[in-house]
């Protein structure tokens, strides 16, 4: 019999080809029982023949995506396809440090959680450390997370059931940092291991590295969410404040 899918990684990807077999090296590194979904959003480059190279049906599966549906809507045909107790994320241009999965599977299983995260090493384009590591609480409430999103998208892992419960939405905001904020209100606090278990690749071009555009999407996540403006402008105060101390 086929061993039960202990994680199911959603790997959303578009024109990665440059990086890509790095993030799914790291994953077919990891210590569980796992399926890889990898979503292709119309890549014009190759990077559906890399994924092919690894693909297998059973670890490794390639989804197609018919038209450009962009990063949260291909995370969420993963999440739908996913056959796991937990789902975990992982861009293309990142990659893992063995014994992440394993070690974020038995935290949640101690701790009754629904969602862990990780601490992450920034590294440059080219894979090289730019020996700057970002730490994680090991408990993050939803009044913490209003006031700084401290859960990297990349380390994330989470029961199943609470990702199809919310599914990730609006693309032009941070899709990502909306659904913790849902998962956080209706389950409690999520749980952090701190340790720099995510490297996260600093590609140009990426949402974070304009970080003009990256507040004005912070600020209208808080209005997303019902907020009032005197309530946003207070959180988005809090977040300003956190982003220099996270950098510096």
């Amino acid at each position: 019999m086929q061993e039960e899918v202990q994680v199911s990684v959603i790997m959303p990807a578009y024109n990665a080809e440059q990086y890509i077999a790095a993030a799914i090296e790291s994953v077919l590194s990891q210590e569980v029982s796992l399926e890889l979904l990898v979503i292709d959003d119309c890549s014009a480059d190759h990077t559906a023949e890399i994924v092919e190279s690894y693909a297998d049906g059973t670890n490794v599966i390639l989804l197609r995506n018919e038209q450009n549906q962009g990063v949260a809507e291909s995370r969420n045909r993963g999440i739908r396809r996913a056959s796991g107790k937990y789902v975990a994320f992982l861009d293309a241009d990142d990659w893992w440090a063995q014994g992440k999965l394993k070690a974020q599977c038995r935290l949640l299983e101690q701790s009754g959680r629904v969602l862990c995260c990780t601490g992450r090493e920034l590294m440059n384009p080219d894979g090289t450390s730019q020996g700057k590591i970002i730490g994680v609480p090991e408990k993050i409430t939803y009044s913490m997370l209003l006031k700084t999103n401290s859960i990297p998208c990349s380390s994330v892992v989470m029961k199943t059931e609470a990702a199809r419960e919310f599914y990730m939405c609006h693309d032009e905001l941070h899709e990502d940092y909306i659904l913790w904020l849902q998962v956080l209100s209706e389950y409690g606090p999520a749980c952090g291991l701190n340790e720099p278990l995510l490297k996260s690749r600093m590609s140009r071009g990426g949402k974070s590295r304009n970080k003009l555009k990256s507040a004005k999407m912070q600020f209208g996540v808080y209005r997303y969410m019902g907020f009032g403006t005197l309530r946003s402008c207070y959180y988005f105060l809090m977040y300003m404040f956190h982003g220099v101390l996270k950098y510096l």
